[in-house]
């Protein structure tokens, strides 16, 4: 893939953006930009990161949520190929995560960031959404589809983190202690781990390019402070609001996930009202990462069904 080289990295970025070698990564984050969004619960606009699409759909457009303290780098490689197939296609990073401004310090739970999703939707997408989450952004998307129905068209949950009720005994940690587990999340051996946990069969000079890019947003200096004001909230507790989803929903899950068992990918299907569930064989926790030619065309393939009269 060729990286476009006459462009500079949005300034915001962390300067560590320009030791990733990755081509799709690099040429994503080209596109990151902030829009301002006013939020509920601050008197001032959160400048909020996202890629916004360059085209404008035949069908409802394609949200992208990303998963537990990460980023809209995640997409890297699903967004050109839905994006070369003419989808309408938004990134959005999850508001205490990503690339947003959060100098002032907004509280950054469950509350605000439903709130902050809602109201970037309300100003900027204006239609029903196909909302895309993976691992906890199948959570998040869960959450705002039950609370929000009218701004959601379909769900597409991945290797969904849906059956963790919240962070445990995490939201009750002393000040001291979770400051030391932020600097061990933080951590590029911890980091290096989660990715060998995470895909299958990846090299490590792969690996360690991948993992720079996964902690990027980490360099920015409220991400502590944000990642924090999350735990402090509890997490995300979604098990119960499963069979309240009334959406039709697509489940992709890798099947060799070692962080999430892949049997509860039928637990899943089974407690939703209207889903499919398509397996990607010899695939991990990530599969847009890991497979995103067979993530991306069963998105589409998801999008368009009912303009086609067909079913997947």
């Amino acid at each position: 893939m060729r990286v476009i080289s006459d462009q500079e990295f949005p300034a915001f970025l962390p300067k560590q953006i320009q030791k990733i070698k990755d081509p799709f990564a690099r040429n994503l984050a080209f596109r990151i930009e902030r829009l301002p969004v006013q939020v509920s619960f601050s008197d001032t606009c959160i400048m909020s990161s996202c890629i916004r699409p360059s085209i404008q759909g035949n069908t409802n457009p394609v949200v992208l949520l990303h998963g537990f303290d990460s980023s809209c780098l995640e997409w890297r490689c699903v967004y050109p190929l839905l994006e070369e197939a003419g989808t309408e296609c938004w990134a959005v990073d999850i508001l205490g995560w990503g690339f947003s401004d959060l100098e002032r310090r907004p509280p950054c739970d469950v509350v605000s960031k439903r709130d902050h999703l809602y109201k970037f939707w309300k100003l900027y997408i204006k239609r029903p959404m196909v909302l895309v989450g993976p691992s906890l952004g199948a959570a998040i998307a869960v959450d705002f589809a039950v609370n929000y129905p009218e701004s959601v068209s379909k769900l597409v949950l991945i290797d969904a983190s849906v059956y963790s009720e919240g962070i445990g005994g995490m939201a009750r940690m002393p000040i001291i202690l979770a400051n030391a587990g932020l600097s061990l999340l933080q951590s590029i051996p911890l980091r290096l781990y989660v990715n060998k946990l995470v895909f299958k069969n990846v090299p490590f000079s792969t690996n360690f390019d991948w993992m720079n890019i996964s902690r990027l947003h980490c360099l920015l200096p409220w991400w502590r402070y944000a990642t924090l004001s999350f735990m402090a909230s509890g997490g995300y507790k979604v098990t119960s609001m499963i069979k309240q989803v009334r959406h039709r929903a697509l489940i992709i899950w890798g099947e060799d996930d070692q962080i999430i068992r892949y049997k509860l990918a039928y637990r899943l299907c089974g407690e939703l009202q209207n889903a499919i569930l398509r397996p990607i064989p010899d695939c991990g926790h990530i599969p847009h990462v890991e497979k995103p030619s067979a993530v991306a065309n069963l998105i589409l393939k998801f999008v368009q069904e009912d303009d086609c009269g067909v079913t997947m």
